[in-house]
């Protein structure tokens, strides 16, 4: 190989190795904000998934047992103390959830316990808990009756409003949100802040 084609041959590959480090200093930063982005999603959808069995957990504790004559029971500490125990063991907070706003859309089942048509108002949250919201719970004295305050499921609630009527089941509704924070730089989501909902709906039975 004579000097001149020595030459071109370090000025090619010289240009080579610069145009590499060049394109590879482009991508890095773009390779590396896609792996937050899979890891920042991938902790919402756990959270997610975490919630929503935690809710399904609380409303089930607070339909069981569901009696007229069962003294001293209170479903919605239930609901919060098994909530609290699933959250404790996934590592998540329990003291950062919140009542959902607004909350769910339900109205109240006949007295005795029979779902015939919706009101016009929707039954609010048990005020006994400030971190869940339970609806279908009624405090009287020292008995906390589920089955004087049952609401109806989503079955007989219109999406849009709480018009619709029918027959259809009465029970518990348990839901809450919770709190998540993005942390993607450079982007509209660096630092933003989302509420991650979960609700669970159980049928009341006579125990």
């Amino acid at each position: 190989m004579d000097r001149a084609a020595a030459t071109n041959w370090i000025r090619s590959t010289c240009s080579s190795r610069a145009e590499e480090l060049a394109e590879t200093a482009m991508i890095l930063p773009l390779l590396f904000m896609i792996l937050i982005g899979i890891y920042w999603f991938g902790q919402a959808f756990r959270i997610y998934g975490t919630i929503t069995n935690a809710a399904r957990d609380g409303a089930r504790a607070a339909v069981d047992p569901a009696c007229a004559t069962c003294a001293g029971v209170d479903p919605s500490t239930n609901a919060w103390t098994v909530i609290q125990s699933d959250l404790n063991a996934a590592h998540i907070n329990p003291t950062l959830l919140q009542q959902p706003t607004p909350p769910p859309t339900l109205c109240a089942c006949t007295p005795g316990g029979s779902a015939s048509g919706c009101s016009t108002t929707t039954v609010g949250c048990d005020g006994s808990q400030g971190n869940i919201c339970v609806q279908g719970v009624t405090h009287t004295g020292i008995n906390n009756n589920v089955n004087e305050g049952l609401v109806q499921l989503s079955s007989t609630v219109a999406p849009s409003g709480l018009t619709s009527g029918g027959a259809g089941e009465c029970g518990i509704s348990v839901s809450f949100q919770y709190p998540f924070q993005f942390w993607l730089p450079f982007t509209s989501l660096g630092g933003q802040s989302v509420k991650i909902r979960a609700q669970a709906q159980m049928r009341a039975e006579t125990q």
